[in-house]
């Protein structure tokens, strides 16, 4: 820990240098780069001094005690706020994703059980629209396939934070850990017997990247095609080939657009959900090749890979990662999320822990 404590404190050091440069100020792009890095850095560098801090006025208090018995009547609370300082340091110490600020593309796809999984769909869409209408999100439903029975065979929703928001406050830093198989085990409305039935749809989530420089699209890697649009949207469905369908030749990722009004809109609708797609799967492969390890999405709508169970007639909600489980399903499913999102949210936090403490 006290490699990484130098660190951090040598990096910001560099970093007000830098800043304090006005040659640096010419490059407006790097400026905001490195004043990012400075933001983020202040939270851990304003804990290695609390815990520099608590550590100097513990060794002082040891010292004088022998000469007043005043100074030994502190050691046992000076010793506690030393633990203290050491533990929250530990917490910044741990690896930030830096993603986490992102907004978010959210995709639920209907999977095995037919009409029942197009509508426990639309329970989940539901679901986080209610979650992010809780914390205040802006949420725009970007393209959906709509079911016979008013479900979705498959829906992609925006969904962004409203002004700057705390350490994991963001879309993606309390989204990120849906992304996977979930299972729903209930009496379907076309199910004449009353006999309980187990389905599942799949939710992917992406952190939004926009158009930004950072995910580098040749254009020569895409295939786009247009074909006219269908279902709900308006005049122009049916009327103009205003749908349109990318692909990245070179991964083979295929992305379609139909709800906007115009051609050009659905294309750059469909790039921004290629660009995170893309940006999704190298931070997939980074995380591997760092030894993360850790399968944080499913891409394949399968009941054996699922991360939630959804009971109706227990009214319980299961996650099967974290070990979380509550009687409240009804309550989760209008949005009162946070208690399963903070389960991954800590879970996460305690793996990392751990691997601080043995690295």
């Amino acid at each position: 820990m006290h490699e990484s404590v130098q660190g951090i404190l040598d990096e910001y050091s560099d970093l007000e240098a830098r800043l304090a440069s006005p040659d640096i100020h010419a490059d407006q792009e790097l400026v905001r780069t490195l004043n990012k890095r400075y933001a983020a850095l202040g939270p851990s560098v304003a804990a290695v001094r609390a815990w520099q801090a608590a550590h100097d006025d513990l060794g002082a208090a040891r010292e004088l005690a022998a000469e007043d018995p005043a100074f030994a009547e502190e050691i046992p609370s000076l010793e506690q706020a030393m633990a203290d300082a050491e533990e929250h340091l530990r917490r910044q110490l741990i690896p930030r994703d830096p993603d986490d600020d992102r907004d978010v593309l959210l995709e639920v796809k209907a999977g095995e059980g037919g009409d029942e999984s197009a509508l426990f769909a639309g329970d989940l869409l539901r679901m986080y629209l209610r979650y992010a209408e809780r914390r205040g999100w802006r949420t725009q439903i970007e393209d959906a396939t709509e079911s016979d029975l008013g479900g979705y065979k498959d829906v992609r929703v925006s969904i962004k934070a409203r002004g700057r928001l705390g350490q994991d406050e963001g879309p993606w830093a309390r989204l990120k850990y849906e992304g996977g198989v979930h299972r729903v085990q209930r009496v379907p409305v076309t199910e004449s017997q009353g006999r309980i039935h187990t389905s599942a749809a799949g939710v992917l989530v992406m952190p939004d990247v926009g158009d930004t420089a950072e995910v580098d699209l040749n254009q020569n890697d895409l295939r786009i095609d247009v074909y006219r649009s269908s279902g709900p949207g308006g005049q122009s469905v049916n009327t103009t080939d205003s749908a349109v369908r990318i692909t990245h030749v070179p991964t083979g990722l295929v992305v379609s657009c139909q709800n906007e009004k115009s051609q050009l809109q659905n294309k750059e609708a469909a790039l921004r959900v290629l660009r995170a797609r893309l940006h999704q799967i190298a931070k997939d492969e980074a995380d591997a090749e760092a030894s993360a390890a850790r399968r944080s999405q499913v891409r394949t709508v399968d009941r054996s890979e699922r991360i939630r169970t959804y009971n109706f007639p227990e009214n319980r909600i299961s996650d099967h990662r974290t070990g979380f489980k509550a009687y409240n399903l009804d309550a989760v499913l209008d949005g009162d999320l946070d208690p399963v999102v903070q389960s991954a949210l800590d879970a996460d936090e305690a793996a990392k822990l751990a691997a601080l403490a043995g690295a």
